[in-house]
């Protein structure tokens, strides 16, 4: 597991920003970038990784159910190695459950637009996605595309070939038109990447 050094932490953010960090990678549910996390928190990088490393070492002291794993640049939680035959069973339960009005929602702005970023859904809905896209994900509906070559290289969404048989379509091409006023509603590709813009 990937360290970070843990010096000059400043007894300020110390606690309270360990717990912000822990909060925010359990809500986002994906890697969250250092750029990103330095952002959210308004503290320098260096801390940021620092403070990283206190979530780390807490996480392993508690000997707690959860890890921080880091990808590239970006940090994220997740369930540890040894509980991954519990974690399977929990993931074949939940692809079981119908999908939400919600979930619906989402999986046909995915499926219409792909690929697509969260933050596009979420300028359509109006509200956070994170949950109901993991679990799309997690029903293998829908699957990381890649990433969009803007700041913060945010991912890409798109349907699966579970999907397809799960709606009975051959392919993508089968979905029924988009009521115009629909079509009215969906943001442009310019407004999309002004959101993303933000990120």
């Amino acid at each position: 597991m990937v360290r970070f050094g843990d010096q000059g932490v400043p007894s300020s953010h110390r606690g309270g920003s360990v717990r912000q960090i822990e909060a925010v990678l359990f809500a986002s549910g994906e890697p969250v970038s250092v750029d990103r996390l330095a952002e959210i928190l308004e503290l320098d990088k260096p801390t940021v990784l620092k403070l990283a490393q206190s979530l780390q070492e807490r996480l392993e002291q508690k000997d707690s159910g959860v890890c921080l794993l880091r990808i590239d640049n970006q940090f994220q939680m997740a369930s540890k190695p040894e509980y991954g035959d519990i974690i399977r069973k929990v993931m074949d339960m939940r692809r079981n459950v119908p999908l939400s009005p919600a979930a619906m929602e989402v999986l046909s702005i995915v499926a219409y637009n792909q690929p697509v970023t969260k933050a596009f859904i979420e300028q359509i809905r109006g509200v956070d996605c994170s949950g109901v896209l993991q679990s799309l994900t997690v029903k293998e509906l829908v699957e990381e595309k890649g990433r969009l070559e803007l700041p913060g290289r945010p991912l890409l969404y798109g349907t699966t070939d579970n999907f397809l048989r799960c709606f009975q379509l051959s392919s993508l091409e089968e979905l029924p038109p988009l009521p115009e006023k629909e079509k009215a509603q969906e943001p442009s590709e310019e407004g999309e990447q002004e959101e993303e813009l933000k990120l």
